[in-house]
């Protein structure tokens, strides 16, 4: 006999307060500072003695920051998570608990919203954060709106932000660049294709590597972990979420620095080569401009070269200099073109 489609539930048949209650049920604390987590008016968190709290949140909102003509909401889950886990790494901290809000239309059943909690449990689990809390409603647009806000803690002396690079500092980069971007162009052609012909079959098998970096990044905690095993503090860091030339813009103008990147050094896997060359893209653009890497960008003194040359995700791709030298991409031929943003931005 044929397979029964699944009965869905519409959200009006639970309520905004049993949909809590449904997509809180498997919940669980993992960190000793959280005392008590949902269920309650608010979440009462005991903060570790001796370390500072660091807070960071984020927006993402269906059509502007995602697009479920192809993310899946297991990945979109997941990545909401991730993002915001990337910006407490920037600040080499550790994160702790998170609050999620959630606006949802009609559209979405309690299944669907399950689904999309299951990636943020997942996430959850990967990265050692307690969900605590949050809130739902209606989207009268019958968009899709996460909010997300994310908590950390590190001591006061580890604590990295983008203002203390100095020059003849090494600008290092962990992972590779511009896979993301390029993960987008295939989605993108691939929904062109299904939009033309309902019955067409993705073609993915080839972009697997791509299109995970787009749908579903990894927030690079372990590179935070590796480098305070190595000893290493960095001077200042920033998260790769709108392109290498924007970070390095901004950190740059926080520290009151120029720097140089040397094109040859810049990390660009196969795969994103290899597609970069199908769309007739330049990859050196795609890592500048592409966004959504979340990779750390930090510099470190000169002193610890020996330290990190040789990790093997990751890599110095140039220098800090004094701020009247400006911030320049070096070419293999000497050639030096002036670093500029061309991120993403909403207005």
């Amino acid at each position: 006999m044929p397979e029964q489609p699944q009965t869905l539930t519409p959200l009006a048949q639970l309520g905004e307060f049993g949909l809590i209650r449904r997509l809180a049920q498997s919940a669980r604390a993992q960190q000793p500072g959280t005392r008590t987590a949902i269920g309650d008016d608010a979440a009462v968190l005991q903060p570790t003695p001796g370390l500072q709290q660091v807070i960071s949140t984020d927006l993402l909102l269906e059509g502007i920051h995602f697009d479920l003509t192809f993310c899946p909401l297991r990945h979109l889950g997941y990545k909401a998570v991730a993002v915001n886990v990337s910006d407490v790494a920037a600040m080499n901290a550790r994160p702790t608990q998170l609050v999620m809000g959630l606006a949802a239309g009609a559209r979405f059943s309690v299944e669907a919203l399950e689904e999309l909690y299951a990636g943020i449990r997942l996430a959850c689990d990967a990265y050692g954060v307690d969900l605590v809390g949050g809130d739902t409603t209606t989207s009268p647009g019958g968009h899709l709106l996460l909010s997300v806000t994310v908590l950390g803690e590190a001591a006061p002396e580890a604590i990295v932000r983008r203002s203390g690079g100095q020059p003849t500092d090494l600008l290092c980069v962990s992972g590779d660049l511009g896979a993301a971007y390029l993960g987008l162009q295939v989605l993108n052609r691939e929904k062109a294709v299904f939009l033309d012909d309902p019955e067409a079959q993705p073609e993915l098998e080839n972009y697997a590597y791509v299109v995970q970096r787009q749908l579903r990044p990894e927030a690079r905690m372990d590179v935070i972990h590796e480098l305070a095993e190595l000893g290493v503090v960095p001077t200042a860091m920033i998260d790769v979420s709108d392109g290498l030339a924007s970070e390095v813009l901004h950190l740059c103008r926080e520290s009151g620095v120029g720097a140089r990147v040397y094109q040859d050094r810049l990390p660009l896997a196969e795969e994103t080569l290899e597609v970069a060359e199908e769309f007739k893209l330049d990859p050196t653009t795609c890592a500048l401009n592409g966004g959504e890497d979340y990779e750390l960008l930090f510099t470190v003194p000169l002193a610890l070269h020996d330290k990190v040359r040789n990790h093997p995700d990751i890599t110095v791709i140039g220098h800090l200099v004094p701020p009247d030298q400006g911030a320049y991409l070096v070419l293999p031929s000497g050639t030096q073109v002036e670093l500029q943003a061309q991120g993403w931005t909403a207005f």
